[in-house]
């Protein structure tokens, strides 16, 4: 129950960030006490909802300021209900490490606040059911990403545990990037002895020129022919279970089927799991 609680707070708060929110709002929104529902929300995410709401203010901000620089900074400082241009400035750089005009200017990458929903508890058994999916093949340039490595890690959840799970924050603030965060299994061509086959990346154009975040690389991939699946929408509170599915009816898809096979040379890349769209994950491919 205390889940299911703190999934609609959450859902209540991202849907409603660009407009004024109270305590007592969002308390009569899911009929509990604030008493309630901060001590409930604290428990379960280890932040205050005010503290949530800040860090994703913050990072609405930050990619405004990192998308426009005509912008005024007081504009932007009001746009997300910040009192004052100082008390912005002091918790921008409190945030990122970067005032919001030397960040205007110079948009260096920094650690976006990702906020993942929190799951309900899973009850029973799994029963795999059968789902659509979408296949189309797409051709990608010669490029290059920018990745953090594991050091063991076959997926995601052992990844998290290694290098940590708000790698996406960072990755996303890289304004040069062409496509979406992801995580990545790579073939031994592209992995490095001693560490992981998953990681986790961003693809940018092959001149880059940028900052590469401290710990993090860059590496270069090749031009290819890549084959992406992409199953139904579905709620987010039940991404496991949904990504799963699509996940087991991939590992049985025949690429040969198309005049493929898969690239032993490539990697196989997955985006972040978000309900409104499907499951999304793509291998690369070669002409048989």
């Amino acid at each position: 129950m205390e889940k299911e609680i703190v999934i609609n707070i959450q859902k209540y708060i991202k849907d409603n960030i660009d407009h004024p929110m109270t305590l007592s709002e969002i308390a009569k929104e899911v009929h509990y006490s604030s008493y309630y529902i901060s001590r409930i929300f604290k428990k379960h995410t280890g932040m205050s909802i005010f503290e949530f709401i800040r860090k994703m203010r913050l990072t609405s901000s930050a990619k405004m300021l990192r998308d426009h620089k005509d912008i005024k900074i007081i504009d932007v400082a009001f746009d997300f209900f910040f009192d004052s241009h100082e008390g912005f400035t002091r918790a921008f750089s409190k945030e990122f490490d970067i005032t919001p005009k030397a960040y205007q200017k110079s948009p260096i990458p920094v650690k976006y606040f990702m906020p993942y929903l929190i799951e309900k508890d899973q009850k029973g058994e799994c029963h795999m059911e059968t789902t659509s999916i979408f296949v189309q093949i797409i051709e990608r340039p010669k490029r290059k990403a920018i990745i953090k490595r594991g050091v063991e890690a076959t997926e995601y959840f052992q990844y998290c545990e290694e290098v940590g799970c708000d790698i996406f924050g960072v990755l996303t603030s890289i304004k040069e990037a062409i496509n979406e965060p992801m995580g990545m299994w790579l073939s031994d061509a592209l992995r490095k002895e001693g560490t992981s086959t998953y990681v986790q990346g961003v693809e940018v154009p092959l001149d880059y020129k940028g900052v590469i975040p401290e710990g993090y690389e860059i590496i270069t991939l090749e031009e290819t022919k890549m084959l992406v699946f992409q199953g139904e929408p579905y709620d987010d509170e039940n991404f496991r279970d949904e990504v799963s599915k699509v996940m087991e009816s991939v590992k049985k898809y025949n690429p040969e089927v198309l005049g493929y096979r898969y690239d032993e040379n490539g990697y196989r890349f997955q985006y972040a799991p978000e309900g409104y769209r499907g499951y999304i994950e793509g291998r690369t491919i070669k002409k048989l």
